[in-house]
């Protein structure tokens, strides 16, 4: 953006006072006058009283083409202005130039934000370019125009073209100005006009403040938006709105609800506006006892059946977990926006990350499927959020049938262009297991950004397609697409998955020291799971002592696994009692322990596992699975026979594992802790690993779906799967010739026609 011609910074005012002599009311305002039109009349050469006219009797006179005085059409015009009334306007624009009133610059000036105000920024111009003489309100009602029709360029070269042609700016235009400047990101200029208000000593009107408090927050410079805000004299409820606002914007939540507090001190009273925003903060922050006194205080202020306010409230309940509470003021709503339906689907797809367990986050999930179907009943139209939400959740359930009717609905409402869409959807497939569709959807995105690389290249990664992801992020630099450190955790995934130690290395030096990038866990994680995966352990252990930080329970849970393998049982628990010393907050992380400690014959160590999961207080794994069939989630649990279909179930899986044992299989067990038996003794711990979860859905899929057209099976699993759990479903795959997918707690496994995606790294654990 250029600067400001040096008009603006040399010539000097006449007086202070010619500078403010434009007051509030001789600016355009949908808050000036009321309607009332007034006409006088004569019978038999006696005056009679003015007449009060309506709207349309007042437009009538015009259509009938009375000559009426310049101030007649005012009122009008204002309403015109109020209920978006264009052709009225046109209508009434005909009748001044017929009437010879268009050489009054007032009256043309009001037409003219009339038509700004109605969108009609062609006419608007058109106007302007014809008025007699131009005075700063015109030049301000111009540009406050293209502000509001989102046309900032245009608004800035007006101020310029207003400043060359020597007008003096108003607190008003600059206000404008500053406006035009937040919605391009333009600081400089920004800093520019606020020199200019500082110059001529106006920088303390509100007007100026408030809209330098919102360009600074935009601009990311919070600390010069805070001090905009101090620096109004008079701070009206704008004022404050926009710095609480601006806190919430650049992650100062708390700070921004002590502002609230400070403008409740201070006597002044919140508008809708500056509610929504402090509900907003209390989201942030999760807390709910702050919202409802903000609910509260909405209701007092006479807020009750204020739709933004309400949606607020919901979706703070929602973020805060309390699901019932923001069902029942979803359900008790008379009017129900887009906003609202979208707040719900939202709000339940991200209780499915903050969820207690894996059953409570597809319940959730189903949940929201349910919400996006009634909304599609509803007869109202999904936008961009709403189906970036829905397809988001197909992701979390695996739901790959519901997720290609969600891309059919984008295709035909036309926002499958749209790149936020087109990402989630990309980012669908991936999750799904269907790299081939995720590819194509890719492929025809218009717009891609880092996030849509990104995801490709994670999704090539964890399907088991390591030279494809290693291929795109090469197009993606050579596209000059800079990688960030989530895009190189997918090469990193890749080089793993392929077993390219000198790639990967390589990768590694790249990102730190080509694009500055300093490595997270996630990049070590990877490196170590690549040495483990070739069974080279005491690199894997090596390349540990190089780490800037500790190893979490994730990389310990490797080695601990490859150490089981590979039968290096000092290295193992070694490993072990680094995790330990962690104080893991998993289930799943001690059950790992166990099994170790137990295949060595340790059964002091069990023990001592055992306590010290008691005195965490962690219960025992949750093992369930959810399969989606036919737009309907169906969910098992470890041993179920609440299904209808549970003897089939059963009587399948026995003939499968008949078959099995032709392919070499032999059943594992392994020790595990479940919910039913905590306290079983140690010696009699092993489970029936015949019929974890997983299996149950694959059966179930199998008895209820085509044969004759071979679809995937889909399941998602609430831990990771067991050793003979992998080894047996490898087997499935060939018997039944079906491809079965399994997203289970740790990773994708993509099981076809005997062979795994995660290079059988599953069977290691």
């Amino acid at each position: 953006m250029t600067s400001l011609p040096s008009v603006a910074v040399t010539r000097t005012p006449k007086s202070e006072s010619e500078f403010r002599k434009y007051s509030n009311s001789f600016l355009p305002s949908e808050k000036s006058l009321g309607v009332s039109y007034q006409r006088s009349t004569q019978s038999d050469g006696v005056s009679e009283a003015p007449r009060c006219l309506d709207f349309r009797e007042a437009l009538s006179l015009i259509r009938e083409g009375t000559k009426v005085e310049s101030a007649f059409y005012v009122p009008i015009l204002q309403e015109c202005i109020n209920k978006k009334l264009v052709s009225d306007a046109q209508k009434i624009h005909a009748h001044i130039v017929k009437t010879g009133a268009h050489k009054d610059t007032f009256l043309m000036t009001f037409l003219l934000n009339a038509y700004a105000k109605c969108g009609r920024m062609e006419t608007a111009r058109k106007v302007f370019d014809e008025l007699p003489h131009r005075n700063v309100v015109s030049w301000t009602a111009l540009m406050t125009g293209y502000v509001h029709g989102s046309k900032p360029e245009l608004a800035i070269q007006i101020f310029r073209e207003m400043l060359e042609a020597g007008a003096y700016p108003t607190n008003y235009t600059l206000g404008a100005a500053l406006s035009a400047c937040s919605d391009l990101y333009s600081k400089e200029l920004g800093k520019q006009i606020h020199g200019y208000s500082i110059k001529y000593r106006i920088d303390f009107d509100a007007s100026i403040g408030n809209s330098l408090c919102s360009l600074y927050s935009k601009c990311g410079t919070l600390d010069c938006a805070v001090k905009a805000f101090r620096g109004v004299r008079d701070k009206n409820v704008i004022s404050w709105t926009a710095v609480i606002s601006a806190l919430g914007d650049n992650g100062e939540a708390a700070i921004g609800l002590k502002f609230f507090v400070e403008m409740l001190s201070e006597d002044i009273q919140p508008n809708e506006f500056t509610l929504t925003s402090a509900l907003s903060l209390c989201c942030v922050m999760q807390s709910l006892d702050i919202g409802t006194q903000i609910h509260s205080l909405a209701i007092k202020l006479g807020f009750e059946s204020n739709l933004p306010i309400k949606n607020s409230v919901m979706y703070l309940y929602l973020k805060c977990g309390r699901i019932h509470e923001a069902k029942k003021l979803f359900d008790e709503m008379e009017t129900i926006s887009l906003v609202t339906w979208n707040a719900m689907i939202a709000g339940h797809a991200r209780m499915m990350d903050y969820a207690t367990d894996d059953l409570a986050a597809c319940q959730c999930g189903t949940e929201a499927l349910s919400i996006f179907l009634k909304l599609n009943r509803s007869g109202m139209k999904p936008d961009l959020f709403t189906f970036s939400s829905v397809l988001t959740v197909c992701s979390g359930l695996v739901a790959l049938e519901q997720g290609e009717q969600v891309h059919a609905q984008t295709i035909k409402t036309g926002f499958l262009s749209d790149v936020v869409v087109g990402t989630a959807l990309v980012n669908m497939y991936n999750k799904c297991g269907s790299i081939e569709k995720a590819s194509k959807a890719f492929v025809e995105m218009s717009t891609r950004t880092l996030i849509s690389w990104t995801a490709m290249i994670t999704g090539f990664a964890q399907n088991g397609h390591p030279q494809q992801a290693l291929q795109l992020f090469e197009d993606m630099r050579l596209a000059g697409v800079r990688p960030n450190k989530i895009t190189f955790v997918g090469v990193l995934s890749a080089c793993s998955h392929a077993g390219m130690v000198d790639e990967a290395l390589d990768y590694f030096k790249m990102m730190k020291n080509v694009y500055k990038i300093s490595p997270v866990m996630d990049h070590y994680a990877c490196l170590i799971d690549m040495f483990v995966r070739l069974g080279r352990l005491d690199e894997a252990f090596d390349f540990i002592k190089e780490m800037d930080f500790e190893p979490n329970e994730f990389i310990w849970s490797i080695l601990i696994a490859g150490c089981r393998s590979q039968g290096k049982s000092e290295l193992g628990f070694y490993a072990a009692e680094q995790l330990l010393k962690l104080k893991p907050k998993d289930t799943e992380t001690y059950n790992l322990l166990l099994n170790m400690y137990l295949s060595a014959g340790k059964w002091k160590e069990v023990s001592r596992v055992r306590k010290m999961m008691k005195e965490e207080k962690l219960g025992g794994l949750k093992d369930w699975s959810w399969i989606s069939i036919k737009d309907k989630v169906y969910s098992f649990k470890r041993n179920a026979q609440s299904n209808a279909q549970s003897g089939e179930m059963y009587e399948l899986l026995g003939n499968l594992h008949e078959k099995a044992k032709s392919f070499g299989y032999e059943w594992e067990g392994s020790l595990e802790v479940t919910d039913d038996d905590e306290d079983v003794d140690e010696e009699n711990a092993f489970s029936s690993t015949v019929y974890h979860s997983e299996k149950l859905a694959i059966a179930f899929g199998l008895l209820n779906t085509s044969n004759a057209v071979p679809i995937p099976i889909r399941v998602t699993k609430s831990i990771s799967m067991c050793k003979d759990c992998h080894h047996f479903i490898r087997i499935i795959s060939v018997l039944s010739g079906r491809e079965i997918i399994i997203r289970d707690s740790k990773r994708l496994h993509k099981f076809i026609n005997g062979h795994c995606s995660c290079g059988d790294f599953g069977a290691l654990i």
